[in-house]
């Protein structure tokens, strides 16, 4: 919803699990309330991200692998249909869904029509490759104007894509200092490639790094650094996985977390959970990620590195390798206490995320280098390694000033329009516990709505 979030459209959306089955949550409008009760005249905008688990993977026999929901319309069509009973009355003013069936024209059309029918406007992409799936966001036209609409094909390993969308709100937010009520927000629908080895964690870390490169030369190119970005999707990694570090360092906040004041430490990693996967594990995994533009963030290209860094120490701690150790390792059979850059790559390769088709580039290990060998005398010695391999350092946020031709440019304040979290719910309501119900079959994703609030901020 943007605008005005009334107390009848709360009970539209009340549909709280409680146990019983899709029948009974499905049609039961009265139990409960997936957002708080809200004074009539607050403004607010909703968001819901939801992997609807495509037919083309959802498994039927757990003996026989190959039999797929895909082949049985009559079990893959009201499974959808029932999908859309639940979306629709929550009203969100934003769909983002990840492994929509773009293979199937109808299940696309019931998609298409019945969301066309209650005023969205939808928008899908087919992952490269003819995989099958793909993503659909939709847009409410009665809240937002789409301004535009841009599609990123990664053209690597997972042929994973992303839709970036430009939208303005159809009706006045706060008063601006410009005059301007119409609020304009960024918005992405992805899904990340699912890490069956390790050396898939730099395709995941590529993959977010292209995103927020488009996003960043998108914001560039059309002077729009002072709107607000949302990043919906299945990132397929929980919060103690590089992504989610990588995303914290670029000044993102998981929105389910801030509303229910969890921290980013190991004690609430798994308070809730979002996925049940193919290997029956539980975790949380669906986030609806947002930047307001007076979030401190480092460097794209620095937060990058760390990131990888980060994997790589990860790999070389798996091994009972410490700092001394890990640097003993890199620096090879050099009798010198320094590393070389030929060392450098070995001890990459050696554990697995250095070459073609998955691990580091050429290019890639050339920029990591760069950033640790920071004198710039073509060996990292152990002062330059331990900055790296210290984990503090990697965790540290810049402060909100950033450097021009050496110096520091002191913060020019100015005023903007950015979001903040009022509500985050997870159906099935289990999932907030870090439970997952044996009963739910809609998906085997968990479905997040966040509620946002606009609010002026001072940004630099």
């Amino acid at each position: 919803m943007v605008a005005m979030v009334e107390s009848n459209v709360n009970s539209n959306v009340g549909k709280v699990f409680s146990g019983g089955n899709e029948a009974d949550f499905l049609t039961e409008a009265d139990t409960g309330a997936h957002v708080p009760e809200t004074k009539s005249e607050e403004p607010c905008v909703s968001c819901t991200t939801f992997n609807i688990l495509a037919p083309i993977y959802k498994r039927l026999d757990q003996e026989n692998q190959n039999v797929r929901e895909s082949d049985f319309r009559a079990f893959w069509l009201p499974r959808n249909q029932k999908i859309l009973d639940w979306l629709l009355p929550e009203k969100s003013s934003i769909i983002c869904l990840q492994e929509f069936w773009v293979g199937n024209e109808e299940l696309v059309h019931l998609y298409q029509s019945s969301l066309g029918d209650a005023g969205y406007i939808t928008f899908q992409l087919a992952r490269t490759n003819n995989r099958g799936d793909g993503l659909l966001t939709a847009i409410h036209k009665d809240y937002f104007k789409v301004l535009s609409y841009q599609e990123l094909l990664f053209n690597d390993f997972g042929d994973r894509v992303a839709q970036l969308l430009h939208v303005q709100s159809a009706i006045p937010y706060l008063p601006s200092p410009t005059g301007n009520s119409q609020q304009e927000l960024l918005i992405v629908n992805t899904h990340l490639l699912f890490p069956h080895k390790s050396i898939l964690s730099i395709v995941r870390l590529r993959q977010v790094y292209k995103i927020l490169l488009y996003v960043e030369t998108y914001q560039r190119e059309n002077k729009l650094s002072h709107i607000p970005i949302i990043l919906c999707g299945d990132w397929n990694g929980s919060k103690r996985g590089h992504v989610y570090k990588f995303l914290r360092s670029q000044g993102f906040v998981s929105s389910f977390d801030i509303a229910h004041q969890y921290t980013d430490s190991d004690a609430d990693a798994h308070k809730w959970v979002s996925h049940r996967n193919h290997r029956g594990n539980i975790c949380g995994v669906d986030f609806i990620w947002l930047r307001n533009p007076n979030q401190s963030k480092k460097t794209l290209k620095k937060s990058w590195a760390e990131a990888v860094f980060g994997t790589i120490k990860y790999q070389l701690r798996k091994a009972s390798l410490d700092g001394k150790d890990a640097f003993a390792l890199l620096k090879a059979e050099q009798h010198n206490d320094f590393i070389t850059y030929s060392s450098f790559c070995e001890a990459i390769r050696q554990v697995d995320l250095l070459g073609i088709p998955y691990g580091l580039s050429f290019q890639e290990t050339r920029d990591l280098w760069s950033q640790a060998d920071v004198d710039g005398n073509g060996v990292v010695d152990y002062e330059e390694f331990k900055r790296i391999w210290d984990s503090a350092c990697l965790g540290q946020m810049e402060g909100n000033c950033k450097e021009k031709n050496g110096e520091f440019e002191a913060d020019i304040k100015k005023e903007a329009i950015g979001f903040t979290v009022k509500n985050a719910v997870l159906f099935p309501r289990e999932a907030e516990r870090g439970l997952w119900p044996e009963n739910y079959s809609l998906s085997d994703h968990a479905q997040l709505t966040v509620v946002f609030s606009p609010v002026r901020i001072q940004w630099s």
